[in-house]
């Protein structure tokens, strides 16, 4: 079978390995489709993501969607040739964090694709059955892959704790950012504001819900929104580009006693902002880890039309041009939001 590997640093090779096979409890799962995220960007750019490093040859990818190929004993609720979406993440089930339901934060979690757990670039792979989610007719591969990065938008609002008819805004408008408007537009917020300095990007955010959208590099984002709002600022500020100065926008821009939640990964592992800022506003700033078990509320919205999980996918590429798809994204080439890897 084929396998996409990252060695280092820019360095994505195509590769043959043998087909697994599923152990108790286990399925074999053939690959259907893999989308590329920003984190899977960071391990492509800079070879780690602070001090999480690819040591090793790594099968990266955890956004997918697969078929079942085989069942291993013990399986059930499951048959061959069914879709499912995959959960990436297995959390231990029974420390501190995960009793409290926060799995999220469980620190023994194992995490497809990253340094030292293999993903799903690979035409197969075999998975614990229990994380497997059969996905609803009405969606397709591409979209299934889609529900990991949409569960992320779902975890970041359930943070926010945004309520009906207050304003929201969104700092970056990749796809979690994209997301997270649709998450905000059916949570009831009445005004989105999003920043972006893309402007097809700004445009997909106005298609996703955004209600006001700036364009950093043409405007002051701060000024415009605050006096956009009267000076009062937003209830919620999602910060989804992980760059040092939307940080500091979003503390600028939240109003007093609102929330922040910090989504966005940076590229260098330090956050910054002015603390005065935000310690005179009473701040409530929320960092925001992968998600909760969210898989069911992700496909219920997806499945009933409420978020379009399709509008973010811009390009559709085989395994075999892996490091093109990486390079598209890296420099932002052909008006590409979401890339999906097909098998």
């Amino acid at each position: 079978m084929k396998v996409a590997k990252l060695y280092g640093a820019r360095d994505v090779r195509i590769e043959q390995a043998p087909a697994p096979e599923p152990g108790p409890g286990e399925v074999a799962l053939k690959v259907r489709a893999v989308g590329i995220c920003g984190s899977d960007v960071h391990y492509y750019k800079e070879g780690g993501i602070g001090d999480a490093t690819v040591e090793q040859p790594l099968i990266w990818g955890h956004e997918f969607s697969a078929e079942i190929a085989d069942l291993g004993t013990g399986v059930t609720g499951l048959h061959v040739g069914q879709a499912v979406a995959v959960d990436p993440a297995r959390p231990c089930g029974h420390c501190e964090f995960c009793l409290e339901g926060k799995s999220n934060l469980c620190p023994e979690v194992v995490f497809a694709g990253s340094p030292g757990v293999d993903g799903a670039m690979s035409e197969y792979m075999v998975y614990p059955a229990k994380y497997c989610y059969p996905l609803p007719e009405n969606l397709d591969y591409a979209e299934g892959a889609i529900l990991e990065p949409l569960g992320v938008a779902i975890h970041a609002v359930d943070l926010g704790k945004i309520r009906v008819g207050q304003m929201a805004a969104v700092l970056g408008c990749g796809p979690i950012g994209l997301l997270t408007i649709q998450v905000v537009r059916v949570a009831g917020a009445s005004r989105i504001f999003a920043t972006e300095p893309l402007g097809y990007r700004l445009e997909a955010a106005k298609r996703a819900g955004a209600t006001d959208t700036y364009n950093p590099q043409q405007q002051n984002i701060v000024e415009a929104i605050l006096n956009a709002t009267k000076g009062r600022g937003v209830d919620v500020v999602f910060e989804c580009a992980g760059a040092q100065e939307t940080v500091d926008q979003a503390m600028r821009i939240a109003k007093p006693g609102g929330t922040v939640v910090l989504v966005g990964i940076p590229s260098v592992d330090t956050t910054t902002f002015t603390a005065s800022v935000a310690r005179r506003k009473g701040l409530n700033i929320k960092m925001s880890r992968r998600m909760k078990e969210v898989y069911p509320r992700a496909m219920a919205l997806a499945a009933r039309g409420m978020v379009d999980l399709r509008s973010i996918i811009t390009h559709r590429l085989p395994i075999e041009r892996a490091a093109e798809a990486f390079a598209l994204l890296e420099h932002y080439r052909d008006n590409v939001i979401k890339v999906i890897i097909e098998l």
